[in-house]
């Protein structure tokens, strides 16, 4: 249950990042929903095969429902993929916004010279 509020939060956050660059905003969001996914999936089955190489019996009474050590770390883990992946893009849409005014601004220069 808490992982489909930080689900809904994750798309929401880099669904406004998208809006605040004019980016299209569902893809950004189904991106922060994979890197969550994503890495809960990989966490999961490291975890998984640890356990197995580790104890193999203890797989038989693993409980799936529950909250445990695992899982929160793994939460916990997931969330900062989740905000740094977000601050690496926001960082890459600030210096892609950066770069355009000048090359907008260079072909405004050449369509007057052009045209004289």
């Amino acid at each position: 249950m808490l992982s489909i509020f930080i689900l809904i939060g994750a798309y929401r956050y880099y669904a406004q990042l998208a809006e605040k660059f004019g980016k299209t905003k569902w893809h950004y969001g189904l991106l922060a929903i994979g890197i969550y996914l994503g890495t809960q999936v990989i966490l999961g089955l490291s975890y998984g095969i640890y356990m197995a190489a580790t104890d193999p019996e203890s797989l038989d009474s693993v409980n799936y429902t529950g909250f445990s050590a695992a899982n929160m770390v793994s939460l916990l883990i997931s969330v900062v993929a989740v905000w740094g992946s977000y601050q690496f893009l926001e960082r890459k849409f600030k210096k892609e916004n950066l770069l355009k005014p000048s090359v907008e601004i260079n072909k405004i220069g050449k369509t007057l010279i052009d045209k004289d």
